[in-house]
């Protein structure tokens, strides 16, 4: 369970919003991969972005609808999926795509940015 606030500004605060130049959304499973893997994953994409002080949001998701290859792990602005994210590949994902802003070509299963996109657009 996640940590309380005392209003929605100290919420807004520890997310990163203002600070955020990515968003980082990996799906734990339990469809598309055993839920101990996803949750290992999570464990290890948390720790890494607070040591290396990634200007960065994350979020968990249950599902992604996918229901198969994952854990994955949805990167946006750019919006890349990448799949089958162990915590080795998670590493280099967060130093090669998310420091160096070069997705890892080999691993991206698909990328459909959203940026843009909306109604009008």
């Amino acid at each position: 369970m996640g940590k309380k606030y005392d209003s929605v500004e100290d919420g807004f605060a520890a997310a990163n919003i203002d600070g955020a130049q990515r968003h980082l959304f990996l799906c734990l499973g339990p469809d598309c991969a055993p839920m101990k893997e996803g949750e290992e994953t999570w464990d290890f994409l948390k720790k890494q972005c607070k040591k290396l002080d990634l200007p960065v949001m994350r979020t968990k998701a249950g599902c992604f609808r996918i229901c198969v290859g994952g854990p994955w792990l949805l990167i946006y602005p750019e919006g890349v999926w990448y799949g089958d994210v162990t915590p080795k590949r998670c590493e280099r994902i967060l130093r090669e795509h998310v420091q160096e802003g070069h997705p890892i070509e080999e691993w991206v299963q698909r990328t459909h940015p959203l940026c843009g996109s909306g109604p009008g657009k």
